[in-house]
């Protein structure tokens, strides 16, 4: 670590991001009773309705039991609705009501605003660079999941 820094050091840089931005979100948050959990899920469902429990735990990177439980939330709170698949009764999928599609889109334009702000400065080609690279990242990490455990 010494010889590169932390400013150098890519996971830090990257947490550093990610904990201001899920800090700043918490706190607009609170002014449309969600939690990040609940936004994570009804931003996922706004572009991918009909998703399972365990899809939806993949998508918004949230544990399955915390999923569950925001699930159960959101449903009570009338912004989504369960319904078993058609072709298969043992699956359940979680789709958005109007209530909670029409409460992602009045926290949309702040969510965006937020995101503008962080990348004030960041020109179109310099953003793409960096998407492309973290999508490597991501199929790296994909390609360590998938190696077996050492002893």
């Amino acid at each position: 670590m010494g010889e590169i820094g932390l400013n150098q050091f890519a996971p830090y840089l990257l947490n550093r991001v990610m904990a201001r931005w899920n800090v700043d979100l918490q706190e607009a948050l609170k002014d449309y009773d969600l939690t990040t959990a609940k936004m994570r899920t009804l931003a996922v469902l706004s572009i991918a309705p009909g998703l399972t429990i365990n899809e939806l735990s993949l998508f918004t990177v949230i544990e399955q039991s915390t999923m569950s439980r925001t699930l159960d939330s959101l449903e009570d709170q009338g912004l989504i609705r369960r319904r078993t698949r058609e072709d298969d009764l043992r699956v359940r999928e979680v789709m958005l009501t109007d209530e909670g599609s029409a409460t992602f889109q009045r926290f949309w334009p702040t969510m965006y605003g937020h995101f503008s702000d962080l990348f004030e400065g960041i020109d179109e080609d310099e953003y793409q660079a960096f998407v492309v690279t973290l999508h490597k990242l991501v199929r790296n990490q994909q390609k360590l999941d998938q190696r077996p455990e050492s002893p």
